[in-house]
């Protein structure tokens, strides 16, 4: 692990997507209540705050941090794509005031939301997939702010 102990404690925050594209029936039973296992999303955010605070005992290098706020946020896409598929965007963002940054918390967050929907809704669209976890905003630290471009 990297030696933080020099470094001085700053407001930190970072922001991650994860996108799940699913057939428009999966959407639509989500949407209605209709899957067997439960509360899609609301399962999903749990799971994602989750996912966030046990961070450092997935990835090997991370630091245990303290978390001061885990939100996580769901936008529906129900117009389907090319590929006849609806999405549903995750975004992630973790906070805390110390001297490392919560990339990693929030990436995981999005990923373990993204992958809580598709463990929930398996049995219905097998067929579902990931794309673009990716890493949206930081700031803080000595590197300072950090957006995505596009």
């Amino acid at each position: 692990m990297v030696d933080v102990s020099a470094k001085g404690m700053t407001e930190r925050a970072a922001t991650a997507q994860a996108i799940v594209f699913l057939q428009p029936e999966t959407l639509e039973k989500i949407q209605r209540g209709k899957i067997a296992k439960g509360d899609v999303l609301s399962v999903a955010q749990v799971a994602g705050v989750m996912g966030a605070k046990k961070t450092p005992d997935l990835i090997p290098m991370c630091h245990p941090i303290l978390l001061t706020s885990i939100d996580i946020s769901f936008k529906e896409e129900p117009q389907p794509d090319r590929e006849g598929r609806c999405s549903i965007t995750i975004l992630a963002t973790a906070k805390t005031t110390g001297p490392t940054g919560v990339e990693m918390e929030a990436m995981t967050a999005a990923s373990v939301a993204a992958l809580t929907i598709y463990d929930m809704c398996k049995a219905v669209d097998r067929g579902m997939s990931f794309s673009d976890v990716c890493l949206l905003s930081k700031s803080g630290g000595k590197s300072g702010t950090y957006t995505r471009e596009g």
